[in-house]
């Protein structure tokens, strides 16, 4: 008896902190839906640039990096963020609602130029907005590089290494990204 209290004690406290915390990034500018839960050791640099829609769960140890203040994050409702995930935005993210990303993942919007004849950090970067519709699921340690979009319904194998659009209902796999199946 005393040990299953303490296990659903544990529980709630588990979500009274990551509500805590969810509640401390609002007072630092973010955007964030009612019951959004935000874990341990989660990173979030200018929060204002950040949004989400309705009961989002970010677990422990997630980096989101706007790297401007004109830069937008958006997560829609009913998202979860597995542990260790990073989304490295200098111009713009949106996640469509019930999307489930595993831990480990990465999703960027931009790339550095690498011209020969000039040192590749003096040369900036290009940038393209990453979008992904909804009821997609993004596998463990999935990477979304800059310009994709990932259709609603979409499944991205764990591993993968997503370079170009993914169709609705379209399930990939691979480095790069293939179509392996759908969904229909």
């Amino acid at each position: 008896m005393i040990p299953s209290l303490e296990r659903r004690l544990g529980s709630y406290w588990k979500v009274g902190w990551d509500r805590v915390r969810a509640a401390i990034l609002r007072l630092r500018g973010a955007n964030l839906g009612a019951k959004t839960r935000v874990g341990a050791n989660c990173v979030v640099r200018r929060p204002w640039c950040f949004e989400t829609g309705y009961g989002v769960e970010i677990e422990h140890s997630v980096f989101i990096k706007a790297t401007g203040d004109s830069a937008r994050i958006r997560l829609g409702s009913g998202v979860f963020v597995g542990a260790g995930s990073e989304f490295d935005i200098s111009e713009g993210l949106s996640v469509g609602d019930g999307v489930l990303i595993a831990p480990g993942c990465f999703i960027t919007d931009h790339n550095h130029l690498h011209a020969r004849g000039a040192p590749i950090a003096s040369q900036g970067c290009s940038v393209s907005p990453v979008r992904i519709g909804n009821d997609v699921w993004l596998g463990a340690n999935v990477v979304i590089l800059p310009g994709v979009t990932v259709g609603a319904g979409a499944v991205i194998a764990a591993g993968a290494v997503v370079t170009k659009d993914v169709e609705s209902m379209t399930i990939v796999a691979g480095v790069p990204a293939k179509p392996i199946g759908s969904r229909m």
